[in-house]
């Protein structure tokens, strides 16, 4: 647990962080937000001891920070930030393993640490572990700084702007997967984020900041439904019916459809299409592939020249999705649904834009 008792932090006459006090409850996931210069990633670093506050007192687990080394206590928390911070002349495994081995713990432990690290941020040890920082994704990169942050296994997890240097849609593959994550390990997270979306996909309660204040501090639902003043309404915004769609996970809605294989005969591809105007296709494992429309038909002979080929990235979403991600695809593509696949991009269903709606039209005013 991670407490903040009236915590200020002053450099000559500037007030960068007033009289903050806050609690972040064991295996929470908290997020500072507000506009820049609001305080919040002063905050992180005084939980950290990167800086000393000016005033106030911080506890974690009920022990006062200051009565700690830093040394020692940032070998206890996680530490994960938006330009990852990997060193360059080290490999990947050598950046995940510099808290473990500074912990000297043993080299068997540190290889197994760093194989299971790996894996858990969804990238292939015998890939991944012996690359340079320079010979991966943005994406990529950001996965091995969180991995990094996990490596001692640390109770709490600091997180600054951890997914904000990557494209929209790397980025919403990496907060599903901290999600995944979190819903494993229920780390005690503080997170620092300017984007309200990642902010309500992400937290359990979420800490608004302006001009250094604590203006409100409360679960993502309560704060979309009832800001506590005009600012959090204005911050807000108005459409927060379509970002309380970022709180409601895809698994429920998805249904069966309908779908063929590039083998399936020509013949056997018109009665399916005689059930319904176009169809999903998959490669003969069931990985998506593309989709067909039935007009396509007369003029083809094989599936493949009667289809569209997609992009699976780019239309398809996975079962740990929200229906914020869900609608936005349909929107983008132009479709009034949208193919769900498992993790090796296997087709499992589909989520329409009508379950969009009926869920939006349950939601409180």
């Amino acid at each position: 647990m991670i407490r903040l008792v009236k915590v200020s932090k002053s450099y000559g006459d500037t007030i960068a962080v007033r009289q903050l006090s806050l609690v972040v409850n064991q295996g929470e996931v908290c997020v500072l937000i507000g506009p820049s210069g609001c305080g919040k990633t002063t905050t992180l670093r005084m939980v950290n001891r990167l800086i000393e506050p000016t005033a106030g007192r911080i506890f974690i687990n009920g022990k006062e920070i200051s009565r700690v080394k830093p040394e020692q206590l940032r070998r206890s928390i996680g530490y994960a930030i938006q330009s990852v911070g990997l060193f360059p002349h080290m490999t990947v495994a050598d950046n995940i393993a510099v808290v473990p081995e500074l912990l000297h713990w043993a080299k068997s432990r540190v290889a197994h640490r760093i194989d299971e690290l790996l894996r858990l941020v969804g990238l292939d040890p015998l890939e991944y572990a012996s690359k340079y920082p320079n010979q991966l994704s943005g994406g990529e990169a950001q996965r091995i700084g969180v991995a990094r942050a996990l490596a001692a296994n640390p109770p709490i997890l600091l997180m600054d702007e951890p997914f904000g240097a990557v494209d929209p849609l790397t980025r919403e593959k990496l907060q599903a997967q901290f999600l995944r994550i979190q819903q494993e390990l229920k780390k005690t997270v503080l997170l620092v984020t300017h984007d309200l979306d990642e902010a309500i996909r992400l937290a359990d309660r979420i800490a608004i900041m302006a001009s250094g204040r604590l203006v409100q501090h409360a679960t993502p639902e309560e704060i979309l439904s009832r800001p506590t003043n005009k600012f959090v309404h204005d911050f807000v915004g108005t459409d927060r019916a379509l970002k309380r769609l970022s709180r409601i996970g895809v698994a429920s809605f998805i249904r069966p459809t309908h779908s063929v294989k590039l083998s399936t005969p020509m013949k056997e591809v018109a009665s399916v299409c005689e059930r319904c105007h176009w169809v999903w296709v998959v490669d003969d494992d069931g990985k998506f592939t593309g989709w067909l429309d039935r007009t396509s038909l007369p003029a083809a002979n094989s599936v493949r020249q009667a289809m569209v080929v997609g992009d699976r990235d780019e239309i398809t979403i996975t079962k740990n999705a929200t229906l914020r991600e869900a609608l936005s695809r349909m929107l983008g593509q132009g479709f009034n649904s949208i193919p769900v696949v498992d993790e090796e991009g296997r087709l499992i269903g589909e989520v329409s834009l009508g379950d969009v709606e009926a869920a939006t039209a349950k939601m409180e005013p």
